[in-house]
C-alpha cells in the first residue's frame, strides 16, 4: 500500500478539488494525509454563524477536520501560514501571509512531512492556481519545491477541466439555468488537451457532498456546491482532473495510485 499526501491552500480546497481520490485511496487501503497551508482566516462567513468569541480560523480548523475524517484522512497538518486572501487585496501582504512566505522555508515545512510519511504521491495545484487565487498560485510553487526537496516520486497538480466546464455551462444555460460566465476566463482551469489524468469519483458524490457540507462556515446548501442537482453535481465534480508532473500530455489515467 502506499502514501499520499494532498496539499491544499485553505481549508475547503480538499473536498472540493482532490476529496474523491482522497476517499477512494482510503477506501483501497492507502493511507491518507492532508496538508492546508492556511486556517482560512479571510472568508467571508454570514453574520451571526460564528458563536461569541469564536475566531474563523478555529472554526475552520474544525470543519477541516470533520472533513478529512468523512475523507478517510488519517493525520491532517496545517503549515501555519495566514490566508492571502483573492488577488489584488491589502490581505495579500499582510504579515505571515501564505503568498509572501519564502517558497523555501515553506517547501521545508511540507518535505519534512513527506519524509516522515515517506510520500509515494503528492497532490498540488497547476501553475495559476486553478482561477489564479495566490494562496493556490503559492501551493504549485511550494508544493513543486517540497517535493523536490523529498524526493517524493509521483506528483500530479489538480487543476479543472477547462472545456469539460464550458461544455457545462453552455449546457445549463441553454436549460435556461443561471451560472457563472467564465468561458472567456483562460485563468480557469486547464485545457483538456494539456491533462494526463482524469479520475472517475461519481461514486464518491455522496462522500464528497458530505464533507462539503463539514465546510458549513463557507458552503452553504444554496452555494453553487451544494445548491446543484445530482446530476449537475456530477458533471461538476464526479471526474477529478490533474496533470501528472514529468509526463506528456493527454489523458490516459484515470488513477493516481495505479501500481503502488
Amino acid at each position: 500500500m502506499a502514501t499520499l499526501v494532498s496539499f491544499h491552500a485553505h481549508p475547503d480546497d480538499e473536498c472540493i478539488l482532490c476529496g474523491g481520490v482522497m476517499r477512494k485511496a482510503a477506501d483501497e487501503g492507502h493511507r491518507v494525509v492532508l496538508v492546508v497551508a492556511t486556517r482560512g482566516e479571510v472568508g467571508e462567513v454570514a453574520e451571526g454563524f460564528l458563536d461569541e468569541g469564536e475566531l474563523l480560523r478555529d472554526r475552520r480548523v474544525r470543519e477541516t477536520h470533520a472533513s478529512a475524517e468523512i475523507l478517510g484522512a488519517k493525520r491532517v497538518e496545517f503549515l501555519g501560514y495566514v490566508d492571502s486572501g483573492m488577488m489584488g487585496e491589502p490581505t495579500n501582504d499582510a504579515p505571515d501571509t501564505f503568498w509572501t512566505a519564502s517558497v523555501e522555508e515553506a517547501a521545508g515545512r511540507l518535505a519534512a512531512i513527506l519524509v516522515e510519511e515517506a510520500a509515494d504521491v503528492l497532490t498540488v495545484y497547476d501553475d495559476h492556481g486553478g482561477y489564479g487565487h495566490p494562496d493556490h498560485i503559492q501551493v504549485h510553487r511550494v508544493g513543486m519545491r517540497a517535493a523536490e526537496l523529498a524526493g517524493t516520486p509521483r506528483v500530479y497538480q489538480a487543476t479543472m477541466n477547462r472545456d469539460h466546464a464550458r461544455r457545462g455551462w453552455e449546457a445549463a444555460r441553454a436549460a435556461g439555468i443561471e451560472v457563472p460566465d467564465l468561458t472567456g476566463d483562460n485563468r480557469f482551469g486547464t485545457p483538456e488537451t494539456e491533462l494526463t489524468t482524469a479520475v472517475d469519483v461519481t461514486g464518491y458524490a455522496d462522500v464528497k457532498r458530505a464533507a462539503m457540507r463539514a465546510h458549513a462556515s463557507q458552503i452553504s446548501e444554496q452555494s453553487f456546491f451544494l445548491g446543484q442537482s445530482e446530476e449537475a453535481f456530477a458533471h461538476s465534480f464526479g471526474t477529478e482532473w490533474f496533470i501528472r508532473v514529468g509526463a506528456e500530455p493527454g489523458i490516459v489515467e484515470d488513477d493516481l495510485l495505479t501500481g503502488l
